[in-house]
């Protein structure tokens, strides 16, 4: 690079262009949100059809096309701001050293090079002539020895100061021409396929996109504020608002992962973090998955084992499988989870229900997904529900039903605002025999779900306080009673459905208000039996109390379900129940007489 062209950059140029494509990127974001949450939902609330349904599968291509020009305008103006912040710090040294050598008496030439006036060392009979020298980026120890001696052996004493401003001058424009070389292809990359449909590959390049921009702006972000280490979400919601606009921005285009698991945060900021991660890990999963091969047709069959005949895989289906089973299979069970989310946002105004925040996401491992019904900053009424053995990814389709269906029963006693939330923030115990009898999975989850309870607090944009439940079914019962054992558990309700056992002996240690723990047992529930012989959530050394028994002292809700998993089947009284205690009405739900006396238990 020139030392013209690095002198003359505009830096402010390069910022207002940022500052045009945020402008760009939020108008999208603002026209996604009118086709989902307007017009879709209007829709659905409203007509119902194949020309309902034509109207909103073009509709839904067309918030895509939105949410895709907003993620990656918002890219170009990360870039564009990451691109005048190297250039311009690069032009400041240039400035700086060309102000320090003509201050100094040398002159600085066009090509950077430096000429210094006639001087003499202190002794000297006569002055030394003047000359010019060029300058050399970086350098390694040897050749600093090398100038150094040079300097000490040159007769004129402003040769030593030329070479310094030589050098200064010479890392500035390198610094500039590795800038330029740095975001020039990064820019280039940030543009989409010359059509109207977004695909998978589009959504997969997306990715790839944030990476390449996030590796070139490493320095830009660093000198921005950075996330507390370890904070609470308290220091979080403050970080966040003592951000510029710029600031946030280049935080949600290059980091949109760390944005969204941050407690704290706004809603509608995690949800627009976690939805490009979202978008981005189904683009390239489903193009992962479609240039795999197919698992073969023919997986079975029969071979005679004796007298008997056996059904075994084929030779082709388990060359397949060793090759590939495991990486199809864990692409399939991550999509099928995603394509759940996608799901529930599609169904917004259906039964008037209201628009989803996704508030946490990660498809690795058995994943993650925090899905909100309504916004919980100004709802007056929140319920957090943490889903039991087995829960992953895979199947938050039904974990995120059943929060649909509380949330339509409390918003159904017209008591304040609603918003009910799934909660997979914990890696769940994924078997009932090998896993749920162990406590560590709810200890380790446990501090993860108080600090989301408590991140509602900090992220509340209205003055009222909210009324909070804390919902759990199965183990997910005895994380709540986990969390509320180590700390404090920041909820007025608990509501517990098929609980094996909470850690805890009595209710009045679920640290809410006395006469606010609820506890549902269904007729053939057979959970809350196991918990009763020793479970993670029951203390092993006895007695095995666990929230049905009365000793315990939670007040029972009627159930009019059978089973384990029906607690949330719709027109039914247990899932009623929940709702009048989701909605502040809990004294009106029905509870259970008290049992008859059990022989041998006082």
């Amino acid at each position: 690079m020139d030392l013209a062209t690095l002198k003359n950059f505009k830096q402010a140029e390069y910022e207002e262009a940022a500052d045009g494509y945020r402008a760009v990127g939020d108008m999208a974001d603002t026209s996604m949100a009118a086709v989902e949450q307007r017009i879709s939902a209007g829709i659905r609330a409203e007509l119902e059809g194949v020309a309902a349904k034509a109207a909103l599968d073009e509709l839904k291509e067309l918030a895509k096309n939105f949410h895709y020009a907003q993620t990656e305008c918002d890219l170009v103006s990360t870039a564009l701001n990451g691109f005048a912040f190297d250039m311009g710090a690069a032009r400041q040294h240039l400035v700086a050293a060309i102000a320090d050598a003509e201050g100094d008496g040398c002159k600085v030439n066009q090509d950077g090079s430096v000429s210094f006036p006639a001087g003499a060392k202190p002794g000297a009979e006569k002055p030394a002539d003047g000359g010019t020298v060029t300058g050399s980026a970086g350098g390694t120890e040897l050749s600093d020895n090398i100038e150094r001696q040079a300097i000490n052996i040159h007769p004129n004493p402003n040769y030593g100061k030329a070479v310094g401003y030589a050098n200064r001058i010479a890392d500035a424009l390198k610094e500039g021409a590795d800038a330029d070389a740095k975001w020039a292809p990064k820019l280039r990359a940030l543009k989409a396929d010359d059509d109207l449909k977004v695909s998978d590959r589009d959504w997969a390049d997306a990715q790839s996109d944030t990476g390449g921009v996030r590796e070139a702006g490493e320095t830009y972000l660093n000198s921005t504020p950075q996330p507390p280490k370890n904070g609470s979400p308290q220091d979080n919601a403050n970080w966040w608002k003592n951000l510029t606009p710029e600031q946030q921005e280049a935080w949600l285009a290059m980091r949109p992962e760390a944005v969204g698991a941050l407690d704290g945060l706004p809603s509608p900021v995690r949800d627009e973090a976690n939805r490009v991660v979202l978008a981005e890990k189904t683009g390239s999963y489903r193009t992962e998955l479609n240039g795999m091969p197919k698992p073969p047709a023919n997986e079975w069959t029969w071979i005679t084992a004796g007298m008997y005949p056996a059904k075994v895989h084929t030779d082709e289906w388990m060359a397949w499988n060793r090759q590939y089973g495991d990486r199809y299979r864990e692409l399939e069970k991550g999509l099928k989870g995603m394509d759940a989310i996608q799901a529930r946002f599609d169904r917004t105004g259906e039964r008037g229900l209201p628009e989803a925040y996704l508030l946490g996401f990660r498809a690795e491992g058995n994943g993650r997904a925090i899905v909100a019904n309504g916004n919980p900053d100004t709802a007056d009424h929140q319920a957090v529900y943490v889903p039991g053995t087995t829960s992953n990814l895979s199947g938050i389709s039904g974990d995120i039903s059943r929060m649909e269906n509380v949330w339509r029963v409390a918003d159904g006693q017209k008591n304040g605002s609603v918003s009910t939330i799934t909660w997979l923030g914990y890696d769940a115990p994924q078997d009932i025999v090998k896993d749920s009898p162990f406590s560590h999975y709810a200890n380790d989850g446990a501090p993860a779900y108080n600090q989301f309870l408590n991140g509602l607090d900090a992220s509340r944009t209205v003055d009222t306080d909210p009324h909070r439940t804390a919902i759990g079914h199965s183990y997910g019962t005895t994380l709540i009673g986990s969390a509320a054992r180590q700390g404090t558990l920041n909820a007025d309700d608990v509501i517990l459905a098929g609980s094996p056992g909470v850690q805890v002996p009595k209710a009045e240690q679920m640290d809410v208000p006395k006469g606010h723990v609820w506890n549902q047992e269904a007729d053939g529930d057979f959970v809350p039996d196991i918990g009763r012989f020793g479970h993670g959530g029951t203390d092993w050394d006895g007695p095995f109390t666990i929230p049905s028994d009365e000793r315990f002292g939670a007040n029972q809700l009627t159930t009019d379900t059978e089973g384990h998993s029906d607690y949330w089947k719709e027109g039914t009284e247990s899932l009623r129940n929940q709702g009048l205690v989701v909605a502040g009405k809990g004294d009106d739900a029905p509870l259970k007489p008290p049992p008859n006396p059990t022989p041998g238990v006082r």
